[in-house]
């Protein structure tokens, strides 16, 4: 019986001793910037599997603008609704990206957290960034979270990629009407896709359009940390 009972209590103090390795860890200097280093490393790996996603769906978006309007102006009378089905796919990759974006940026914030804090300082020692970035990273290892709003990452996307894609998209769909109207005034009718009138069709367009517009310009307050930035004063504080 009392055999049976021993690797109890010998397995609650193994357990304990195992514990305790990462606090000391944690108060050794050689241990802690081996830590840190590994950690670095994962994280910088994590952040990077994350971009090619980003990158995946951005050369998507670029090859099927290509082929589409390859396909739309080979001949004078291809369906100019193969433009609007451009818009319709640029526009799903911009949504499914900007989901990407959410998650490439948990890790970035991560490694530049220890970019900033640690090397930085290491390299030019002028104090930590961030004095408690040791409790901010913990904690948000133990609880990770998304940073930044879904809203934030679509106009960061919107403004860095496909801003210039959809413009592409537009000026092609007008230059492709006009061509097979023969003269701007014609473009109305020449727009209708199926029994939608060419008026409906221009509309809807138009209204799209100034929702991206509204969606680009909106002011929102910056959550992304450390990202490079154009504007004076945007500093990227970071926000657990």
């Amino acid at each position: 019986m009392g055999e049976d009972a021993a690797p109890g209590p010998r397995r609650d103090q193994e357990a304990g001793v195992r514990a305790e390795i990462a606090k000391e860890a944690a108060s050794d200097e050689d241990g802690f910037f081996q830590l840190m280093g590994h950690l670095y490393r994962g994280e910088m790996g994590r952040e990077n599997t994350w971009r090619d996603r980003l990158d995946k769906t951005s050369n998507w978006s670029v090859v099927i603008t290509a082929t589409l309007l390859t396909w739309a102006f080979s001949t004078e009378r291809s369906p100019h609704g193969v433009i609007l089905m451009g818009m319709g796919l640029v526009t799903l990759f911009l949504f499914i990206e900007a989901r990407r974006y959410r998650m490439y940026d948990i890790w970035r914030s991560r490694v530049r957290l220890l970019e900033e804090n640690l090397f930085a300082n290491a390299l030019d020692p002028q104090g930590a960034k961030h004095p408690t970035w040791r409790e901010l990273l913990g904690h948000d290892l133990r609880d990770p979270r998304l940073k930044i709003g879904y809203m934030e990452a679509l106009q960061r996307r919107l403004r860095r990629m496909y801003v210039w894609i959809l413009l592409v998209l537009a000026v092609a769909w007008v230059v492709q009407l006009s061509i097979q109207a023969g003269s701007m005034r014609l473009v109305v009718p020449e727009a209708q896709v199926w029994r939608i009138p060419g008026q409906l069709v221009l509309g809807a367009v138009a209204a799209y359009y100034l929702f991206l517009l509204g969606v680009g310009l909106w002011p929102l307050e910056r959550e992304a940390k450390g990202e490079l930035s154009r504007y004076e004063g945007d500093n990227g504080d970071w926000k657990p």
